[in-house]
């Protein structure tokens, strides 16, 4: 393979985009050619990849998205960035997130709607992935922050089960959640991804599209906090497939308290993860990170320790649902993507299953009537990461195209 040619490529890729699309906190050209002299041979290899900024890099800035680490550069990668790079993979630069990976925005715009948002927290990535810039975007999710960029710039998103990657080197929030994620314009292309990143050493993955028997659809108790739009999208999706397979409604009813665990467990954990940014650096803070902060330093160690307790009982509940269905379907975001005043859109249809520890895969081909993403999600048992890939691979076929950009 000639990777001084697969350098100019990307190279070419994200300078046509990224003065309007802004999803880099940093690119180099010249470092990006410095590197295709010496890329591994391995299953990576054509494949470039942005590294979301909360995860350590020794050739980039790491700065969380925050003014407090404005050129701070680590020691050494991260062990997830270590993997891809020993798997052939060609580093493309940092892409944007919002500060320390919660609300407040950073600079990049929606592919499809420069005036709206591309989702938060791996809001680079996302839209990176969506314009052909990079082939994987390296992404994070604490409560949302990786399945609502993929469903607002329609691309697909694999949220593995909690634990799943190593994350030395990675700045969490709130660690009972917090994991990292892929982003891809494909379903094949994350199966790869997964494969080196579960590590340590590469151990091919070989899938095929895999049918489920039975199918789970998910209104959630939320269901009303959607858009009309949505609504209509998964509904139709949910005809459509019917025609294919068992598709049966849930009741989520016992799962009602699901978002407030999760929120009070992730506040909590936030005060712990930044309590020196907190007093140190206060005023360099967002007021969206000093709200939750404060909630976080005001719920007692009884109220977290029963949170988790309840958490951990609502798992127990979710792995009986799966002796029944083979895969969840659920809305991956309220709908399609906000405009930027509005902020990175709500995680509300996220909560749940990231407390759950499930693994996500958010996959692209719905769309509003003004032809802007809508994400469908599904959820498979924790563990069964592999499961999940090869139904995803099967609905992805079921799906109609990526939107196509405008």
């Amino acid at each position: 393979m000639d990777y001084a040619k697969l350098a100019k490529v990307v190279i070419d890729r994200v300078q046509s985009h990224e003065t309007t699309i802004k999803a880099f906190t940093q690119f180099q050209p010249e470092k990006i050619m410095a590197d295709a002299q010496h890329i591994k041979t391995g299953p990576l290899n054509g494949l470039s990849v942005g590294i979301k900024d909360i995860i350590e890099t020794a050739d980039y800035n790491t700065e969380y998205g925050s003014a407090i680490y404005r050129g701070y550069r680590s020691v050494g990668d991260a062990a997830c960035v270590t993997l891809l790079k020993n798997a052939g993979a060609l580093i493309a630069g940092k892409t944007v997130t919002t500060e320390f990976a919660f609300f407040k925005p950073g600079q990049t715009v929606n592919p499809y709607d420069y005036g709206r948002t591309p989702g938060g927290s791996s809001s680079g990535s996302a839209a990176a992935v969506a314009c052909g810039m990079i082939d994987i975007g390296l992404a994070s999710q604490t409560a949302a922050s990786l399945t609502r960029p993929a469903s607002y710039c329609g691309v697909v998103g694999f949220k593995p089960s909690v634990g799943r990657y190593n994350s030395a080197g990675v700045k969490y929030l709130a660690p009972s959640f917090d994991a990292l994620g892929i982003i891809t314009a494909a379903v094949n292309t994350a199966i790869v991804a997964d494969s080196v990143l579960k590590g340590p050493c590469f151990q091919e993955t070989l899938l095929t599209p895999l049918k489920p028997k039975r199918i789970g659809f998910c209104h959630t108790p939320w269901w009303q906090e959607g858009e009309p739009e949505m609504h209509e999208a998964l509904e139709k999706l949910v005809e459509q497939l019917s025609h294919h397979v068992a598709v049966e409604e849930v009741d989520l009813s016992d799962f009602s308290d699901g978002a407030e665990l999760h929120l009070t467990i992730m506040a909590y954990e936030v005060a712990q993860s930044l309590a020196w940014e907190f007093e140190a650096h206060k005023a360099l803070l967002s007021k969206e990170i000093i709200t939750i902060i404060e909630k976080g330093k005001n719920i007692s160690r009884a109220t977290y320790d029963t949170a988790q307790e309840q958490a951990r009982a609502l798992r127990q509940k979710i792995n009986i649902l799966f002796e029944t269905y083979d895969v969840l379907l659920a809305p991956a975001a309220p709908g399609v993507a906000p405009l930027q005043e509005e902020g990175t859109g709500s995680p509300l249809f996220s909560r749940l299953w990231t407390l759950l520890y499930l693994p996500s895969l958010t996959l692209p081909g719905l769309t509003c009537s003004q032809g802007l993403p809508i994400g469908s999600q599904f959820l498979g048992r924790y563990g069964q990461d592999e499961q999940l890939l090869a139904y995803g691979l099967w609905l992805e076929s079921i799906l109609p195209p990526r939107p196509k950009l405008a």
